[in-house]
């Protein structure tokens, strides 16, 4: 057992993820809205984390359960594995928040806790069934967000082919309101239950629970907060990233990416699948680019965004695995 000093410690640096989870992930909320001027980026922060603040009115904990228990064996975490965890998913997010790349905080901190699990006890405490489920998510929601997105750009563009292109316009302005809510929605209902799984875990290891898992009211609520209050501070190079270079977004395209992104967002948090919003809103970008024309989209940025995917959990895992030996070496 460690002290309560080094526990409130550990909770500050999880919730030190989770504010920077929402600073690097702002651009997943609001960069639709705001490159279509529908909103100005001050405005647009309010709007995303209060939306971000209140998901847990709306969800369940199911992706906190995932997290504390269905990646890395309960008996197998501790104060020095959730410090490795967390060091390898903020290393990794603050390095890719300077290079401007929209990486998932999500997959970061999956691949610390694998990386700082495994270090301490070798691939036995992996739980392999919710990590595939995890790495599949990785495949599976820009793939969703991008079928779902590139569907409704057609459905709509069908629906009015014979409207006048100025009312259009102006409908789907009003309408990115509604859209630009869900997904936020669905991205604090995703994204801060990953933090509130660690710090469960955490008190469960320390002891600090009675009977089974589960997640506190207060873990709840602090989540969200950091989470909305990261969100507020904003991720402009990411936002310029995912709301322009990808492809030229128009109200109707950024209603149609935020639709698509929050169908993924709502059913993989219904099964309790810790899924990277960055993944889920950028194959809805590039679904809706690719609705008009494939060239529309500019795939030498979208091939970086992939690249970037791919590298997050063994790079945060690296880092992770790290951090755990070094805190090993520094207490011998």
């Amino acid at each position: 057992m460690i002290s309560l000093h080094l526990l409130y410690g550990l909770i500050f640096v999880a919730l030190l993820f989770d504010f920077l989870n929402g600073l690097h992930d702002a651009a997943n909320s609001i960069a639709t809205i705001v490159s279509t001027r529908v909103l100005r980026p001050q405005y647009a922060v309010f709007w995303a984390a209060f939306f971000n603040f209140i998901a847990f009115l709306v969800f369940g904990l199911s992706v906190a359960q995932t997290v504390g228990k269905g990646i890395v064996s309960v008996d197998a975490v501790d104060a020095r594995v959730i410090f490795g965890a967390l060091t390898g998913a903020i290393v990794w997010n603050v390095l890719t928040w300077i290079a401007g790349i929209p990486s998932s905080s999500s997959h970061a901190l999956i691949g610390g806790l694998v990386g700082a699990g495994t270090a301490k006890g070798g691939l036995d405490v992996i739980v392999w069934s919710g990590l595939l489920k995890t790495s599949g998510a990785i495949f599976f929601s820009p793939a969703l967000g991008f079928a779902l997105a590139l569907m409704l750009m057609l459905a709509v563009s069908w629906m009015f082919v014979r409207a006048m292109p100025h009312s259009v316009d102006n409908g789907f302005r009003v309408m990115q309101f509604a859209s630009a809510s869900l997904y936020s929605l669905g991205h604090g209902g995703n994204d801060a239950q990953k933090t509130m799984g660690i710090i469960a875990v955490l008190l469960y290891s320390q002891g600090q629970m009675e009977g089974e898992f589960y997640v506190p009211f207060w873990v709840v609520i602090s989540c969200q907060s950091a989470m909305a209050l990261g969100t507020l501070m904003g991720g402009w190079r990411i936002v310029h990233t995912m709301g322009s270079k990808i492809t030229r977004l128009t109200p109707m395209q950024g209603f149609c990416a935020e639709t698509g992104g929050a169908i993924t967002l709502f059913l993989a948090t219904h099964f309790g699948v810790p899924v990277s919003t960055t993944h889920t809103i950028t194959g809805a970008i590039v679904g809706v680019g690719s609705a008009k024309r494939v060239s529309a989209v500019r795939w030498n940025v979208a091939k970086d965004i992939v690249i970037a995917w791919i590298v997050t959990m063994p790079a945060a895992a690296t880092i992770a695995a790290l951090a755990y030996w070094l805190v090993g070496l520094a207490g011998s």
